[in-house]
């Protein structure tokens, strides 16, 4: 079982249900699925970037993601219905949770001059998303065989209705929001 699955159930579940008052033990919040998305902009000039973005986010996540289409044709970007402009994963389980330990105890850390992540980032149901610049900074990405540095898109999908108690809950897990 994940090192911080274990946490929740017998640390933070309780100390939340506590706090906010809650009786039913299914109303405490909890991480439902993290959506690790990356948008790839130049995969119109060079397929190479969208295959190694497969790569880079199947190390990351620890499961092959979906590669994702463009929904609308855009003439100002040379965008047609259909064309792959990005790369997604949904991650649950066990996996979500080893995932969430990585991201706070060794990606996160790694960030040039960082200082912690924006505590306003949710919206409005609970659900917080935040941006990484580089892949780099997660150990999995070997940095000798990288082409492109790319940025991705983390969101947590929580099943708290309210931005204080998933706010609560991300911090128990041990994520560093700014001061």
């Amino acid at each position: 079982m994940a090192r911080l699955k274990e946490k929740y159930e017998q640390e933070i579940a309780p100390k939340l249900k506590e706090r906010f008052h809650i009786t039913n033990p299914m109303a405490v919040p909890r991480l439902r699925k993290i959506v690790v998305n990356m948008g790839i902009g130049k995969a119109l000039e060079n397929k190479q970037r969208l295959e190694t973005a497969v790569v880079d986010l199947t190390a990351i996540a620890g499961q092959k993601p979906v590669i994702t289409k463009a929904k609308k044709s855009i003439a100002g970007f040379k965008l047609r219905a259909g064309n792959p402009i990005g790369v997604k994963v949904t991650v649950r389980r066990d996996r979500m949770y080893e995932f969430v330990d990585r991201l706070v105890n060794i990606a996160l850390p790694r960030i040039r001059d960082f200082r912690g992540v924006s505590p306003d980032s949710f919206d409005g149901h609970g659900n917080y998303t935040i941006g990484i610049s580089e892949q780099s900074v997660f150990p999995e990405v070997n940095v000798d065989k990288m082409e492109f540095v790319q940025g991705m898109d983390i969101t947590f999908v929580i099943s708290g209705n309210s931005n204080e108690q998933s706010r609560e809950l991300l911090r128990e897990f041990g994520m560093p929001f700014e001061r």
